[in-house]
């Protein structure tokens, strides 16, 4: 499979201090809607970009990803303009090539974003395979919205080249980038990781490795407590997100964003926190929202879940 992506309009040089280790080969683990997203950008910032899955099926429906993403991106620069629409389609896609061989994935690989499943033993093996494997300069980094960034270092030996990047969906439109450091983490690694966001036109945050690092942390207890205030009977689900939306200018209900983002996402997470950290208040998990993750309702991508949704 080949794919391939050019640069971003305006999006790279733009006072970037020199790479301590220049990022050319990036390396993404995972080609659903995240690794892809990732690949995307990556490779419209000048990346030669390699998407590493467990099947061809799963590199085609990567490169459907890409292509529909592309498509719109090229509409939106060049309009009615099919040539150039098509030229920068085609400019970008040759960037980008997929492979299920793990070996030959990190062989050149600079940079390596874990995007895979957020399930800790499966990036565990991941991560020692990786290690293994890949050269001794590239630096690792995992796409985590939950998990601990040091638990996930540990099966590896170059901890100090170990961090987080975490990414927001849809990554070629969220011009956010949290950069998760642990204890072990480099002073040259972090410079990279920084640098390189910045050169896909991201803006970068810095977090030590706490739980949810910055926005998951204040915003999955900020979304159950609206579970909660919605099960209680304190309003309904409509007053409770036009309430957030005008009066705290979100520009989405907290309701409306749980069900974007998928009931059993948080379900999964505020679960993992409150095993780890069983006696703070804020992880407490929402009994009302696992009954409807146990009864299918997940929100947008089941069709229902605090709002009924048309099926596609």
């Amino acid at each position: 499979m080949i794919l391939k992506i050019v640069p971003v309009f305006g999006q790279c040089g733009r006072n970037i201090s020199s790479l301590h280790r220049p990022i050319e080969n990036v390396t993404v683990v995972g080609g659903g809607l995240m690794g892809s997203g990732i690949a995307q950008v990556a490779a419209q910032s000048g990346n030669n970009v390699t998407i590493l899955e467990t099947d061809e099926n799963q590199l085609e429906n990567a490169q459907k990803i890409i292509s529909n993403s592309l498509a719109r991106v090229a509409k939106k620069f060049f309009k009615d303009d099919n040539q150039k629409s098509q030229a920068f389609v085609q400019e970008i896609s040759t960037k980008i090539t997929g492979t299920t061989d793990l070996k030959r994935a990190v062989a050149n690989a600079d940079l390596v974003i874990e995007a895979v499943v957020e399930n800790l033993e499966v990036k565990h093996k991941l991560f020692k395979s990786l290690d293994e494997a890949a050269p001794a300069r590239t630096i690792f980094a995992s796409n985590t919205s939950s998990l601990s960034i040091s638990e996930l270092a540990t099966v590896i030996q170059r901890k100090e080249k170990f961090g987080g990047l975490h990414f927001f969906n849809p990554v070629p439109l969220m011009k956010l980038l949290e950069v998760v450091r642990t204890s072990e983490t480099s002073v040259d690694t972090l410079e990279t990781f920084l640098n390189w966001g910045k050169s896909l036109g991201k803006t970068c945050v810095q977090c030590k490795d706490t739980p949810g690092f910055i926005v998951n942390r204040l915003l999955v207890p900020y979304l159950a407590e609206a579970v909660r205030m919605f099960e209680r009977g304190d309003a309904s689900a409509e007053d409770i997100d036009i309430a957030m939306k005008l009066g705290a200018g979100h520009p989405m209900g907290p309701l409306e964003l749980t069900d974007y983002t998928g009931l059993d996402l948080g379900v999964f997470i505020m679960e993992g926190w409150h095993k780890k950290y069983p006696h703070d208040p804020l992880f407490q998990p929402v009994e009302y929202q696992k009954k409807l993750v146990a009864e299918g309702k997940l929100g947008r991508k089941s069709g229902e879940g605090f709002y009924k949704y048309k099926q596609f």
